[in-house]
């Protein structure tokens, strides 16, 4: 293992564990008492979920609370925007304009930021424990400007670490960050769940049924992920004889996930953001409006079913561009067989994309929905979900595949170094 590869791994690493350290810094002026008595009796509603994706911080009403879910919100609306305007769509393409695009999205989650914080600081003042204790132990006012700048910086540096981890560590930052949420929490689901068959509240059955709905769900991650349809390419003999010491990739892969982990990431982020404001309400028809959208229930898993399509679809437009790959292989004199250079490859690569895109995105949209019906069904918490067991995968996955990337380039490097 080279040392670059070595160096970005203990940066990687780092940064996780300094956002570990934040998840147990509280928000000033809450009773943490009040707040773990509350999510004791929570666990399985839409603050349950959120729970799991902020890495256990909301139940510790830390400062990163709200956790990446504000960035990747403002990520979605810009994407969108982006689609729907060419002008917004052009500025991505360059690198002066890109710095501009990623700076409103950086505005917009301190918009979205500074919204949810204020609902958050509202709900808890209304929060009691069993016994009359109030979970704000300071003035009202106060402990709301204190929260608001609290949760902001918190997640203003969880969008800091996201971004250094993806420029100077291995994998995505942002999709790191919710993988080590979501692992962070395994092994205390695992303990209340031993719990809960020693107190007899669980049957054990039940957990050979959760264990191998979980293997089934992971061998169907990892057999689809790796999936790719080839399409094959041909070149003229004068490439072939201007690349003779070259390695020249002979066909494109076309994944069948063309999205990857995005669709259920965002249409998680999706769902939280009303859920949180609404859960905070005490309102009565608030409440039970909440109580419709709860996670377990058929309106949550219908829209997650259906938003993790539309991300499909939607981001696998954004991540696969037909036009740039005919337009590469044109120019370096690589043909499709049977298939005309230009435009008729563009078009023979779109309907490729979108027939594996099709496929794709009802496996993503099955897989973050069924697994947890039925795993909700036995007692079992969110961490045994379709979702969360997606999510950790399938960043394992990428992960690997880029550690592996980098000690390839290493290799070629090192050969290079010595004229080989």
């Amino acid at each position: 293992m080279g040392n670059a590869l070595t160096q970005k791994i203990l940066i990687t690493l780092g940064f996780l564990f300094v956002y570990r350290v934040l998840a147990y810094i509280p928000t000033p002026g809450v009773d943490l008492g009040v707040i773990k008595e509350f999510f004791d009796n929570n666990t399985n509603n839409a603050l349950g979920l959120a729970n799991m994706f902020s890495g256990e911080a909301i139940s510790r009403l830390s400062i990163i609370s709200l956790g990446i879910m504000p960035y990747i919100t403002a990520s979605i609306v810009m994407e969108l925007l982006a689609a729907t305007f060419p002008t917004l769509g052009q500025m991505k393409k360059e690198r002066d304009g890109m710095q501009k695009y990623m700076q409103i999205i950086r505005y917009a989650t301190i918009f979205i930021t500074v919204v949810q914080a204020v609902g958050v600081s509202m709900g808890l003042q209304s929060m009691t424990g069993k016994n009359g204790a109030s979970a704000v132990m300071i003035d009202p006012t106060i402990f709301t400007v204190i929260a608001v700048f609290s949760m902001l910086a918190g997640t203003m540096l969880l969008m800091w670490i996201g971004e250094q981890i993806t420029q100077k560590g291995i994998g995505n930052g942002i999709s790191l960050i919710i993988f080590a949420g979501i692992v962070s929490g395994i092994p205390s689901a695992i303990s209340n769940t031993i719990r809960a068959v020693n107190a007899g509240e669980m049957n054990f059955l039940a957990v050979l049924a959760i264990f191998a709905i979980m293997l089934l769900t992971i061998f169907i991650i990892i057999y689809i992920e790796l999936g790719e349809r080839r399409v094959p390419i041909s070149y003229s003999r004068k490439t072939i004889i201007q690349n003779q010491h070259r390695r020249v990739m002979n066909y494109i892969p076309v994944k069948i996930n063309l999205s990857g982990v995005i669709p259920p990431i965002f249409a998680s982020a999706i769902l939280m953001f009303p859920l949180t404001m609404l859960q905070s309400s005490s309102n009565s028809i608030v409440t039970k409006i909440a109580d419709i959208l709860a996670p377990g229930g058929i309106v949550f898993n219908v829209l997650t079913f259906l938003l993790v399509i539309f991300f499909a679809f939607f981001y696998a437009s954004i991540a696969f561009n037909a036009k740039d790959i005919s337009e590469n292989l044109k120019r370096q004199g690589g043909f499709i067989p049977g298939v005309r250079p230009g435009e008729h490859t563009k078009e023979f690569l779109n309907e490729v994309a979108s027939r594996l895109t099709a496929s794709g995105s009802l496996y993503l949209g099955i897989i973050s929905t069924v697994p947890f019906i039925f795993i909700n069904s036995l007692g079992a918490s969110f961490y045994f979900g379709g979702t969360s067991v997606l999510i950790v995968v399938q960043v394992a996955l990428d992960t690997m595949r880029k550690v592996e990337a980098q000690r390839t380039m290493n290799q070629y490097n090192a050969l290079g170094n010595v004229g080989l």
